[in-house]
């Protein structure tokens, strides 16, 4: 009798369970996206009183009201942002923007979301707050103003290619100046400064600054320092990155400890194997006129970049891999960027100590084209609107960060021109978080209703959420239309289309498939110091299971349904005890997983998540593809990697011309 009474007891705990699980997590479908539409196929959003639950609708209310309460920091729950959809009024086709924000919330939802997660999601709140009140603002001023005189003048724009500025200030004395970075930085943005270091320290910062908080992060902090520091008497330069959180890193310092040991970014030195003492004035204003070498044949004298009294021209580059530093045209040094700490979070340059600023010019900043200016607006657009009774051979998702408009826009112009694309046999689409930077979600929502082809996600666009967005590309592949097959690139990606189509349907057997570069007994990286570095909490194996690189792979529906399908499980925490990876046996360990592990390597991840499938009892096949290219563009490409809008036009055009699969310089 007793062992009746305990089996019902946990029947009905399990029953409590999934009710609660289902209202909490995954909510009641209206609460998120029930909405309505007016005569004028117009979706209306309102606002309610923060008392913590929705407003319920009149029958003739043709509103719909949602829970706009802020997230508590307290809360365990981290899906606080969908309790924040008051909106303006916006278009149905709009609404598609947005359109697995629902199916989303599980994942949002999980314990084991990254590290920062809690404070990422009061970001992204503060962020979609503010889109929502700009579109309310500008929907309110579209109805009450009155039509525009005409005029030559071209409207300012809000994410301007430079900003500058070109007087002299001295910075002595305790002051600092800031030049202000509208919408961050991205490949190919410079910053140029001209000054005089001159004082009695002989020292000044540059910093790259990121946020509006009190305390922002330092994503770079470049520190000269002629009269040398507490490590040395020698003048050096001190590279390093600074947060609230973390406080300082590990610092690069140039001239280097250790110059045999000095690694490469972007194919140049993290500092300059020339780079020693300071010259005296003299010697260095006579090398500034090149009268300061040996003679023809012998090596470079060492030389210090920076000269107490001497004006100087400093450089400061954005490569694919880091920043870089010229100073009167020769490469100083070279810093890697680090994990969360990117490019376009950059708002600002500080300059600060024994320097006077003759003049500051930062350019190559990202500008979105105003598409009211493209004569070829129509031929850009998104072909035809996805249903999920739309069948396609490919979906094709594409990473992409806020401010990289030039990037969407190449894509725009080359391959996603493919006939395949254009007649609705492959959609693409970008996956863009949303941005710290209010001007930026706001230049991204323009575009999104200029092409149609952007899904916004509701999570701050940091390098570790890449995992999450490969999560988002599954479910709107397999939840918002059928497609036959799953694409992940980046938007530095070139994609032959229909030789993608051709190769992957050639290689269609009865299983499922993951088509791409694929890495076999691949170990993790267990120095703190490598930029893929994980822990063994992260990842205890000594092996990942096989995976494909990220720039480009493809994977099978069903491999896509059962990712969504275990979305808001939580994974195992797995040991190394009994548990090991062997191609051939192709397990981990006895007890499995529950679910799918939320890892931040977003390639690998989709590895680990496929392995779980074949442990459930699936085949799968892995076709590896050398074409596949990761590392850059080599002749006979299905993709290549590392490509700057300028090459993926340049690409584009050889094809046209029936050159064929060939890299341009």
């Amino acid at each position: 009798m007793k062992a009746k009474l305990s089996a019902a007891a946990v029947v009905a705990f399990v029953a409590v369970i999934f009710v609660l699980r289902f209202c909490i997590l995954e909510g009641p479908p209206l609460q998120i996206f029930s909405l309505t539409r007016s005569a004028n196929d117009t979706l209306h959003f309102a606002t309610t009183p923060s008392t913590g639950s929705a407003v319920q609708a009149s029958p003739n209310d043709t509103s719909v009201h949602f829970n706009t309460h802020p997230p508590h920091p307290g809360n365990s729950s981290l899906a606080d942002i969908f309790s924040l959809f008051p909106c303006c009024n916006i278009s149905s086709r709009e609404i598609e923007f947005i359109s697995v924000w629902r199916q989303f919330r599980p994942v949002m939802a999980r314990p084991d979301l990254f590290s920062d997660s809690r404070e990422d999601q009061l970001e992204a709140y503060s962020a979609w707050k503010k889109l929502v009140e700009f579109l309310n603002e500008a929907h309110n001023q579209e109805v009450a103003k009155p039509v525009p005189a005409p005029t030559d003048e071209p409207p300012q724009k809000q994410c301007p290619y430079s900003v500058s500025y070109l007087n002299t200030t001295d910075l002595r004395n305790n002051k600092a100046f800031v030049l202000k970075i509208p919408c961050g930085l991205v490949l190919d943005s410079s910053i140029t400064l001209v000054g005089v270091l001159e004082g009695l320290l002989g020292e000044f910062k540059i910093d790259l600054i990121g946020g509006d908080e009190e305390d922002p992060p330092i994503i770079l902090h470049y520190n000269v320092r002629l009269r040398g520091d507490s490590s040395t008497n020698a003048a050096v330069i001190v590279q390093n990155t600074w947060t609230e959180q973390h406080q300082w890193e590990k610092e690069s310092r140039c001239p280097s400890k250790d110059p045999s040991g000095s690694k490469m970014v972007d194919g140049l030195e993290t500092c300059a194997k020339s780079v020693g003492k300071p010259m005296a004035k003299h010697q260095a204003s006579s090398s500034m006129f090149g009268l300061g070498r040996s003679g023809q044949g012998s090596k470079e004298k060492q030389w210090f970049p920076f000269t107490n009294g001497l004006p100087f021209a400093a450089t400061l580059w954005l490569g694919w891999e880091g920043f870089h530093m010229t100073v009167d045209g020769k490469h100083v040094t070279s810093f890697e960027y680090r994990q969360s700490l990117e490019p376009w979070m950059v708002n600002g340059v500080k300059l600060a100590g024994d320097l006077q600023l003759n003049s500051i010019m930062a350019k190559g900043l990202p500008v979105r084209e105003d598409a009211s200016d493209l004569p070829d607006l129509e031929l850009l657009k998104a072909p035809g609107n996805l249903s999920k009774n739309t069948e396609l051979k490919i979906f094709i998702g594409v990473v992409s960060t806020g401010n990289n408009f030039d990037r969407r826009l190449a894509l725009r112009r080359s391959w996603m021109q493919y006939e395949a694309v254009r007649s609705g046999t492959v959609a693409v689409r970008f996956f863009v978080g949303l941005n710290i930077n209010e001007q930026v979600n706001i230049e991204l929502w323009k575009e999104a209703v200029s092409y149609g082809d952007i899904q916004l996600l509701p999570f701050i666009d940091y390098y570790d959420v890449i995992t999450l967005k490969s999560i988002a590309i599954c479910i709107y592949a397999t939840q918002n239309l059928k497609a036959d097959f799953i694409m992940k690139t980046d938007d530095d990606t070139f994609v032959r289309v229909d030789e993608v189509l051709a190769r992957v349907y050639g290689s269609r057997g009865t299983g499922a498939l993951l088509y791409g570069y694929i890495t076999h007994n691949d170990k993790p990286h267990r120095d703190k110091n490598n930029k893929w570095y994980i822990s063994e909490e992260e990842w205890s194996l000594p092996m990942y299971p096989p995976w494909a690189h990220g720039p480009g792979y493809i994977i099978s529906n069903d491999i896509a349904k059962f990712i969504v399908k275990m979305r808001s499980n939580k994974a195992l925490k797995m040991t190394s005890l009994g548990c090991g990876y062997n191609i051939g046996a192709s397990h981990f360990c006895r007890y499995g997983l529950l679910g799918i592990v939320l890892f931040k390597l977003e390639d690998v991840a989709m590895g680990i998540w496929i392995e779980e499938f074949r442990r459930k009892g699936h085949d799968v096949s892995y076709v590896h593809d050398m074409q596949f290219d990761i590392a850059g563009c080599k002749t006979g490409y299905v993709i290549a990697h590392y490509q700057t809008p300028r090459n993926m036009l340049c690409i584009w055009e050889q094809l046209q011309r029936g050159l064929g699969p060939v890299c341009c310089p």
